[in-house]
């Protein structure tokens, strides 16, 4: 059974879906859906880190997670786990760490397929004239993101 909320986000509605104690889907809502069987444990997880990851202070997500996709783009929801923080890297760069310069195409359309908004974080993935450019939940929610993140980063911290 399909399990799902909805959850305020700073940039619109979220809705979250779960199969088996596993998020399979986090895709932006225009309203509000009311809750199915959500298990209570794994709900107040998912809330606590949006809240921290939305204030600024958390980087990253430790979440059970389950997206359904080819192997190609698993690969790539793969990749772009690894893509830190704060940062942001090209469709061609991101092709070149999955070994092939000439995936980029195959990349973007995987990255148009990610069902697991800022989770999975295919907000970071910009064009190579690192201009903005295709995002699911709509560009000025990429552009948002991306601004939060860098307005955000972890100080650094110098011993010299």
């Amino acid at each position: 059974m399909t399990e799902k909320f909805t959850y305020f986000s700073p940039i619109g509605l979220l809705l979250i879906e779960t199969k088996e104690d596993l998020i399979c889907s986090a895709t932006f809502c225009e309203k509000e859906t009311e809750t199915v069987g959500f298990n209570p444990e794994l709900k107040e997880q998912i809330i606590e880190q949006l809240e921290a990851y939305f204030a600024g202070t958390l980087y990253e997500f430790n979440l059970p997670l389950c997206a359904h996709g080819t192997e190609f783009q698993q690969k790539v929801w793969t990749q772009l786990r690894k893509i830190p923080y704060g940062t942001r890297i090209s469709y061609g760069d991101l092709a070149l760490q999955l070994g092939n310069k000439k995936l980029v195409r195959a990349v973007g359309g995987a990255n148009s397929k990610n069902p697991l908004a800022i989770l999975v974080p295919c907000h970071r993935v910009i064009g190579s004239n690192h201009k903005l450019v295709g995002y699911a939940g709509g560009l000025w929610r990429k552009k948002w993101l991306l601004q939060h993140e860098a307005s955000n980063l972890p100080a650094k911290i110098s011993l010299f």
